[in-house]
């Protein structure tokens, strides 16, 4: 089954594709393997899931701005690619929660992400991986997700 036909199977919609917020490339592409900058948790509406994890969201809602990380990446991958089924596998992830000092759970937060593309891509979806806190995102967005992805010729 395609990756658009698992999209619609789950009822999930990609956001808009976003625009580039600096002086860089959303992906940069090396032989058969792109580099994703930094995305955001974009609803379809087109605002941000905002706060940090631990004092203004919990937990869930830090899993779900990931899971929303994940499908913003999707559309920036799709308008890359032109076919999500061009992605062969799910090399590296670096996930960044907005966490609340004593918040330690960037993991269990990231795992919304994870969770999103191990059940589009299988196995190929599982990433090496890094889950860490930051003290502050971008415009006080959730998650932040960053990722290099193989490609098929």
């Amino acid at each position: 089954m395609s990756v658009e036909a698992k999209l619609q199977e789950m009822k999930l919609e990609l956001p808009k594709a976003p625009k580039p917020g600096g002086i860089y490339n959303p992906v940069v592409q090396v032989d058969d393997l792109l580099y994703v900058s930094g995305h955001g948790p974009i609803k379809l509406d087109g605002t941000m899931h905002l706060g940090r994890v631990g004092a203004d969201l919990t937990e869930e809602q830090g899993f779900e701005a990931a899971r929303a990380v994940g499908l913003t990446m999707l559309a920036t991958l799709k308008q890359y690619l032109g076919d999500l089924d061009r992605i062969e596998r799910f090399v590296k992830v670096l996930g960044m929660v907005n966490a609340a000092p004593d918040f330690q759970r960037h993991p269990q937060v990231i795992n919304g992400f994870s969770d999103l593309m191990v059940q589009l891509f299988g196995d190929q979806g599982r990433a090496a991986r890094s889950a860490v806190g930051m003290g502050s995102l971008p415009g006080n967005i959730a998650v932040e997700v960053e990722a290099i992805v193989q490609i098929k010729d």
